[in-house]
């Protein structure tokens, strides 16, 4: 028997590396194990809390299909951390010209690069490598048209941008006060263009088969079908989209650092991977589709990162390759209350006593990003000890949210 308890209410059972979870969270959980696309069991880490259809922090193997709502609207969304030469005492004692000056580089929350510096720029020599591969999939589905405007620019001008939500860039301190830079993003409104579309094309498909499902968000895609092969193609552009997006980030960040502090070098990057997207893994004896829905791969020896909220410490980790995990780890704290509750019960005062000594915005439009919104981290770090293994462990000083 592993850290988890097992549940053995659905067609496979259910493990689950925490008893702090919600019954909605629950009850999506065990609706995910009665599909009979799921193969051997269903695996929800410790940060696990209720998404929409797919619980957020599950770990779902199917046998000759995909479910598109389990991969989300967020397609490749994920961090990326490197370490640096700096130390503490390199850093200003003040950190605001520091945030600022990745605020102006990096455009956050609804923002993007504007369209007329993107002709002609390597910004756009590098989109065109994804350019080609885009239009195969939009000729094939033209509706995807309609559902951004300026599609095909707003995709090229989104690259290098953060997003908002739990998107951020921050500059942490290890145990050794070696400093830091950490981000998270995704695939940006291409990303939800891709899921939106496809989530719906899955409903449809099921009512056309009169396939009965238990959430109409678990409708899945059988492997064979043309819509199957065209949604692995769509994943798979947005996936390596969101790499992109996360690489062009991290250049501009270090080139927005460089003017404000000594020279540096980049030391150690720990990854650059996924923690919402599906993957093509063997398990068990069986060639599966894993989808990872708020969870990283966290095979033996690989190098993962593990963000708790901004007031608290994040922990670049060493995946122990558990199969019962299907070699999976959590990809953060996880939430404790949704970003209404927390608007509804904290402000900004509370949100500046929580996040007292890290440098980062701290008004009424980020309440919801609270650190009491989420659990705690070191809980859920130790309810995976069987998972992985802290290699370091990271304290915020600056954050910048969307």
């Amino acid at each position: 028997m592993g850290n988890y308890i097992e549940l053995n209410k659905g067609r496979v059972p259910v493990k689950i590396w925490t008893r702090d979870i919600e019954p909605e969270a629950l009850r999506q959980l065990l609706n995910i194990a009665d599909l009979p696309i799921v193969h051997g069991h269903v695996a929800a880490m410790p940060d696990v809390h209720a998404g929409i259809g797919a619980t957020v922090g599950s770990v779902i193997p199917t046998l000759h299909a995909i479910i598109p709502a389990a991969v989300g609207v967020d397609i490749g969304c994920g961090m990326n951390a490197v370490r640096t030469s700096l130390v503490a005492g390199d850093l200003p004692d003040n950190l605001r010209g520091l945030r600022l000056a990745i605020e102006a580089a990096i455009p956050v929350g609804f923002n993007q690069h504007a369209a007329s510096r993107m002709r002609g720029s390597a910004l756009q020599r590098i989109g065109r490598s994804l350019n080609d591969r885009l239009d195969v999939i939009v000729g094939k589905h033209p509706g995807l048209m309609k559902m951004q405007r300026r599609f095909n620019e707003t995709w090229l001008c989104q690259i290098g941008t953060l997003g908002g939500g739990n998107h951020f860039i921050e500059l942490c301190l290890d145990e050794a006060d070696r400093v830091w830079i950490m981000l998270h993003s995704g695939s940006r409104g291409i990303g939800n263009v891709l899921g939106r579309y496809f989530i719906e094309a899955a409903r449809k498909d099921m009512r056309r088969h009169q396939i009965r499902l238990p959430d109409q968000d678990l409708a899945y895609f059988s492997e064979g079908s043309d819509l199957f092969d065209d949604y692995v193609e769509a994943v798979e552009w947005a996936q390596d989209y969101a790499l992109l997006n996360r690489s062009r980030m991290m250049a501009a960040i270090v080139e927005a650092m460089k003017p404000l502090l000594p020279g540096f070098r980049l030391e150690e990057e720990a990854i650059n991977c996924h923690h919402n997207y599906v993957a093509r893994e063997e398990h068990f004896g069986e060639r599966l589709f894993i989808t990872r829905k708020g969870a990283i791969s966290a095979r033996a020896g690989e190098l993962g990162i593990i963000p708790g909220s901004m007031g608290a410490r994040s922990y670049i980790v060493r995946g122990l390759g558990n199969p019962a995990s299907f070699c999976s780890c959590s990809h953060g704290a996880g939430r404790r209350m949704s970003r209404s509750a927390a608007k509804r019960r904290f402000d900004r005062f509370d949100l500046e006593a929580q996040t007292a000594g890290v440098e980062c915005r701290k008004d009424g439009g980020v309440v919801d990003e609270i650190p009491a919104a989420y659990k705690d981290i070191d809980q859920v770090m130790e309810n995976q000890r069987d998972l992985v293994e802290p290699v370091h462990t990271l304290k915020q000083v600056l954050c910048v949210k969307g």
